[in-house]
Protein backbone atom coordinates (compact mmCIF):
# COMPACT_ATOMS: atom_id res chain seq x y z
CA UNK A 1 0.00 0.00 0.00
CA UNK A 2 0.70 3.36 -0.78
CA UNK A 3 -1.27 5.26 2.15
CA UNK A 4 -0.92 5.21 5.53
CA UNK A 5 -2.83 1.86 7.13
CA UNK A 6 -4.79 3.44 10.25
CA UNK A 7 -7.39 2.27 12.70
CA UNK A 8 -10.12 4.61 13.57
CA UNK A 9 -13.49 5.07 15.77
CA UNK A 10 -16.10 7.21 15.11
CA UNK A 11 -17.94 8.92 18.25
CA UNK A 12 -21.36 11.03 18.66
CA UNK A 13 -24.59 10.96 17.16
CA UNK A 14 -25.49 14.85 15.71
CA UNK A 15 -21.53 16.10 16.45
CA UNK A 16 -19.29 13.24 15.29
CA UNK A 17 -15.81 13.12 15.74
CA UNK A 18 -13.45 10.72 14.40
CA UNK A 19 -10.78 9.20 16.73
CA UNK A 20 -7.63 8.02 14.57
CA UNK A 21 -4.90 5.69 15.70
CA UNK A 22 -1.39 5.91 14.48
CA UNK A 23 1.16 3.22 14.68
CA UNK A 24 4.66 4.35 14.78
CA UNK A 25 5.49 7.18 12.10
CA UNK A 26 2.52 6.68 10.22
CA UNK A 27 0.28 10.09 9.24
CA UNK A 28 -2.84 11.67 8.88
CA UNK A 29 -3.32 14.49 6.90
CA UNK A 30 -6.41 17.07 7.52
CA UNK A 31 -7.82 20.42 6.56
CA UNK A 32 -7.43 23.15 8.18
CA UNK A 33 -9.68 24.05 11.26
CA UNK A 34 -11.11 20.34 11.80
CA UNK A 35 -8.85 19.23 14.40
CA UNK A 36 -9.95 18.54 17.95
CA UNK A 37 -7.29 16.48 20.04
CA UNK A 38 -4.03 14.54 19.89
CA UNK A 39 -2.00 13.15 22.25
CA UNK A 40 1.39 13.79 23.41
CA UNK A 41 3.91 12.47 20.61
CA UNK A 42 2.35 13.62 17.55
CA UNK A 43 3.61 16.15 15.66
CA UNK A 44 1.87 18.68 13.46
CA UNK A 45 3.11 20.41 10.40
CA UNK A 46 1.79 22.75 7.44
CA UNK A 47 2.10 20.88 4.23
CA UNK A 48 2.39 22.29 0.75
CA UNK A 49 -0.11 20.56 -1.13
CA UNK A 50 -2.04 16.90 0.13
CA UNK A 51 1.39 15.34 0.64
CA UNK A 52 0.81 12.63 -1.81
CA UNK A 53 3.60 13.96 -4.21
CA UNK A 54 6.18 14.59 -2.10
CA UNK A 55 8.65 12.08 -3.73
CA UNK A 56 8.15 13.89 -6.64
CA UNK A 57 10.56 17.28 -6.01
CA UNK A 58 9.39 21.02 -6.14
CA UNK A 59 7.35 20.24 -9.15
CA UNK A 60 4.85 17.65 -7.62
CA UNK A 61 4.09 19.87 -5.02
CA UNK A 62 3.07 23.04 -6.91
CA UNK A 63 1.00 20.52 -8.74
CA UNK A 64 -0.98 19.46 -5.76
CA UNK A 65 -1.04 22.79 -4.31
CA UNK A 66 -2.53 23.60 -7.67
CA UNK A 67 -5.54 21.81 -7.33
CA UNK A 68 -6.55 22.54 -3.88
CA UNK A 69 -6.21 26.30 -4.92
CA UNK A 70 -8.57 25.70 -7.99
CA UNK A 71 -11.24 24.11 -5.35
CA UNK A 72 -11.20 27.44 -3.61
CA UNK A 73 -9.23 25.33 -1.02
CA UNK A 74 -6.14 26.81 1.34
CA UNK A 75 -2.93 25.53 -0.66
CA UNK A 76 -2.05 23.66 2.90
CA UNK A 77 -3.05 21.46 4.65
CA UNK A 78 -2.16 19.93 7.67
CA UNK A 79 0.14 16.29 8.64
CA UNK A 80 -0.50 14.42 11.99
CA UNK A 81 2.92 11.68 12.73
CA UNK A 82 3.01 9.53 15.60
CA UNK A 83 6.93 10.33 16.43
CA UNK A 84 7.14 8.13 19.45
CA UNK A 85 7.27 4.58 19.85
CA UNK A 86 4.08 2.91 20.40
CA UNK A 87 0.00 3.76 19.29
CA UNK A 88 -0.88 7.13 19.48
CA UNK A 89 -4.18 8.98 19.35
CA UNK A 90 -5.61 11.80 17.09
CA UNK A 91 -9.04 13.47 16.70
CA UNK A 92 -10.94 15.51 14.27
CA UNK A 93 -14.22 16.61 14.75
CA UNK A 94 -17.09 17.62 12.27
CA UNK A 95 -18.05 21.27 11.30
CA UNK A 96 -21.60 21.23 11.81
CA UNK A 97 -24.36 18.57 13.12
CA UNK A 98 -24.16 15.49 10.43
CA UNK A 99 -22.00 12.23 10.01
CA UNK A 100 -18.96 11.24 9.56
CA UNK A 101 -18.85 9.00 6.69
CA UNK A 102 -15.38 6.45 6.48
CA UNK A 103 -14.72 6.06 3.35
CA UNK A 104 -12.14 2.82 2.49
CA UNK A 105 -10.94 3.69 -1.36
CA UNK A 106 -9.64 -0.17 -1.62
CA UNK A 107 -13.30 -1.19 -2.00
CA UNK A 108 -13.92 1.83 -4.67
CA UNK A 109 -11.09 1.49 -7.22
CA UNK A 110 -9.42 3.55 -5.55
CA UNK A 111 -11.13 6.87 -6.56
CA UNK A 112 -14.43 9.04 -4.99
CA UNK A 113 -15.72 11.95 -5.61
CA UNK A 114 -17.55 14.67 -3.70
CA UNK A 115 -18.19 18.02 -2.41
CA UNK A 116 -15.21 20.17 -2.73
CA UNK A 117 -16.37 21.13 1.14
CA UNK A 118 -16.62 17.66 1.99
CA UNK A 119 -13.55 16.25 2.57
CA UNK A 120 -12.64 16.03 6.50
CA UNK A 121 -9.16 13.72 6.24
CA UNK A 122 -7.80 10.74 5.14
CA UNK A 123 -4.46 8.81 5.67
CA UNK A 124 -0.91 10.26 4.46
CA UNK A 125 -0.67 9.33 1.04
CA UNK A 126 -3.92 9.70 -0.21
CA UNK A 127 -4.00 12.17 -2.78
CA UNK A 128 -7.02 15.24 -2.84
CA UNK A 129 -7.32 16.56 -6.51
CA UNK A 130 -10.10 18.16 -8.27
CA UNK A 131 -12.99 16.43 -10.77
CA UNK A 132 -13.48 18.45 -14.01
CA UNK A 133 -16.95 18.15 -15.24
CA UNK A 134 -16.88 17.12 -18.81
CA UNK A 135 -20.57 18.68 -19.58
CA UNK A 136 -21.17 22.89 -19.62
CA UNK A 137 -24.31 22.53 -17.97
CA UNK A 138 -22.47 21.27 -14.88
CA UNK A 139 -20.38 24.07 -14.35
CA UNK A 140 -23.04 26.72 -14.95
CA UNK A 141 -26.13 25.27 -13.36
CA UNK A 142 -24.55 22.40 -10.80
CA UNK A 143 -24.23 24.89 -7.56
CA UNK A 144 -20.61 23.85 -7.45
CA UNK A 145 -19.37 25.01 -10.45
CA UNK A 146 -17.07 22.79 -12.93
CA UNK A 147 -15.20 21.56 -9.78
CA UNK A 148 -15.86 18.66 -7.60
CA UNK A 149 -13.26 16.64 -5.64
CA UNK A 150 -11.60 13.35 -5.83
CA UNK A 151 -10.38 11.80 -3.24
CA UNK A 152 -7.75 8.70 -4.73
CA UNK A 153 -5.60 6.43 -3.01
CA UNK A 154 -5.61 2.86 -1.41
CA UNK A 155 -6.11 3.95 1.91
CA UNK A 156 -8.98 5.34 4.17
CA UNK A 157 -10.52 9.17 4.05
CA UNK A 158 -13.41 10.68 5.70
CA UNK A 159 -15.95 12.86 4.82
CA UNK A 160 -18.65 14.62 6.93
CA UNK A 161 -22.42 15.24 5.93
CA UNK A 162 -24.75 18.10 7.18
CA UNK A 163 -28.02 16.10 9.17
CA UNK A 164 -29.20 12.65 8.51
CA UNK A 165 -27.00 11.05 5.72
CA UNK A 166 -28.62 8.66 2.91
CA UNK A 167 -26.44 5.38 1.29
CA UNK A 168 -28.09 4.81 -2.32
CA UNK A 169 -26.90 1.75 -4.04
CA UNK A 170 -27.91 2.13 -7.68
CA UNK A 171 -28.15 -0.98 -9.99
CA UNK A 172 -27.61 -0.29 -14.18
CA UNK A 173 -29.12 2.19 -15.60
CA UNK A 174 -31.13 2.59 -12.07
CA UNK A 175 -31.67 6.54 -11.67
CA UNK A 176 -32.21 9.12 -8.99
CA UNK A 177 -32.52 13.07 -9.16
CA UNK A 178 -31.10 14.64 -5.88
CA UNK A 179 -30.83 18.88 -5.11
CA UNK A 180 -27.67 19.74 -6.26
CA UNK A 181 -26.32 20.91 -2.56
CA UNK A 182 -27.63 17.77 -0.86
CA UNK A 183 -24.57 15.89 -2.84
CA UNK A 184 -22.28 14.25 -0.15
CA UNK A 185 -20.56 11.99 -2.50
CA UNK A 186 -20.38 8.85 -5.27
CA UNK A 187 -18.14 6.32 -6.62
CA UNK A 188 -16.46 6.99 -9.86
CA UNK A 189 -19.04 4.75 -12.06
CA UNK A 190 -22.03 6.72 -11.22
CA UNK A 191 -22.71 9.04 -14.27
CA UNK A 192 -23.36 12.62 -13.17
CA UNK A 193 -25.58 15.33 -14.78
CA UNK A 194 -27.78 18.14 -14.01
CA UNK A 195 -31.37 18.79 -15.39
CA UNK A 196 -34.03 21.49 -15.70
CA UNK A 197 -37.02 20.87 -13.17
CA UNK A 198 -39.07 22.55 -15.88
CA UNK A 199 -42.49 23.46 -15.67
CA UNK A 200 -43.58 27.01 -14.80
CA UNK A 201 -45.40 26.70 -12.36
CA UNK A 202 -42.09 24.85 -10.76
CA UNK A 203 -39.93 27.41 -12.28
CA UNK A 204 -41.39 30.44 -10.68
CA UNK A 205 -43.74 28.99 -8.10
CA UNK A 206 -41.49 25.68 -6.77
CA UNK A 207 -38.61 27.39 -4.12
CA UNK A 208 -36.66 24.42 -4.97
CA UNK A 209 -34.05 25.85 -7.99
CA UNK A 210 -34.13 25.46 -11.61
CA UNK A 211 -31.97 22.76 -11.32
CA UNK A 212 -31.68 19.46 -9.82
CA UNK A 213 -28.73 16.55 -9.77
CA UNK A 214 -29.22 13.27 -12.35
CA UNK A 215 -27.51 10.54 -11.07
CA UNK A 216 -26.81 6.88 -12.97
CA UNK A 217 -25.83 3.86 -11.90
CA UNK A 218 -23.69 1.59 -11.63
CA UNK A 219 -22.36 2.87 -8.40
CA UNK A 220 -23.18 4.37 -4.53
CA UNK A 221 -24.71 7.91 -4.13
CA UNK A 222 -23.78 9.36 -0.28
CA UNK A 223 -26.40 11.89 -0.03
CA UNK A 224 -27.10 14.68 3.30
CA UNK A 225 -30.41 16.07 4.65
CA UNK A 226 -29.26 19.53 5.79
CA UNK A 227 -26.44 21.19 3.54
CA UNK A 228 -24.33 23.41 5.02
CA UNK A 229 -25.15 26.25 2.81
CA UNK A 230 -29.24 25.58 3.72
CA UNK A 231 -28.79 26.03 7.32
CA UNK A 232 -26.48 29.03 6.56
CA UNK A 233 -29.58 30.96 4.71
CA UNK A 234 -31.99 29.34 7.36
CA UNK A 235 -29.67 31.34 10.07
CA UNK A 236 -30.07 34.09 8.03
CA UNK A 237 -32.87 34.39 7.50
CA UNK A 238 -33.99 34.05 10.73
CA UNK A 239 -31.63 36.69 11.88
CA UNK A 240 -33.30 39.60 13.34
CA UNK A 241 -32.02 43.13 10.73
CA UNK A 242 -29.78 45.77 12.73
CA UNK A 243 -28.11 42.99 15.15
CA UNK A 244 -31.07 43.82 17.58
CA UNK A 245 -33.47 41.07 19.28
CA UNK A 246 -36.65 40.68 16.82
CA UNK A 247 -39.47 41.52 19.65
CA UNK A 248 -42.10 39.15 17.57
CA UNK A 249 -39.92 36.37 17.89
CA UNK A 250 -42.17 33.42 19.08
CA UNK A 251 -45.55 35.38 18.98
CA UNK A 252 -48.18 35.27 16.38
CA UNK A 253 -47.77 38.76 15.40
CA UNK A 254 -44.20 38.47 14.23
CA UNK A 255 -42.39 41.34 12.60
CA UNK A 256 -45.98 43.38 13.28
CA UNK A 257 -44.54 43.63 16.59
CA UNK A 258 -41.46 45.70 15.28
CA UNK A 259 -43.88 48.06 13.14
CA UNK A 260 -45.98 49.13 15.81
CA UNK A 261 -43.17 49.80 18.26
CA UNK A 262 -41.46 51.84 15.45
CA UNK A 263 -38.02 50.24 15.25
CA UNK A 264 -39.14 49.54 10.82
CA UNK A 265 -37.17 52.19 9.31
CA UNK A 266 -37.98 53.04 5.99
Amino acid sequence: MNSHEIDYQIFGEEMQYVELELDPREAVIAEAGNFMMMESGISMNTIFGDGSKQNEGFLGKVLGAGKRLLTGESLFMTIFSNEVQGKKKVSFASPYPGKIIPIDLTKYNGKFICQKDAFLCAAKGVSIGIEFSRKLGRGFFGGEGFIMQKIEGDGMAFVHSGGTMARKELKPGEKINVDTGCIIGFTQDISYDIEFVGGIKNTIFGGEGLFFASLTGPGIVYVQSLPFSRLANRVLQAAPQGGGKDKGEGSLLGGLGDVLSGDNRF
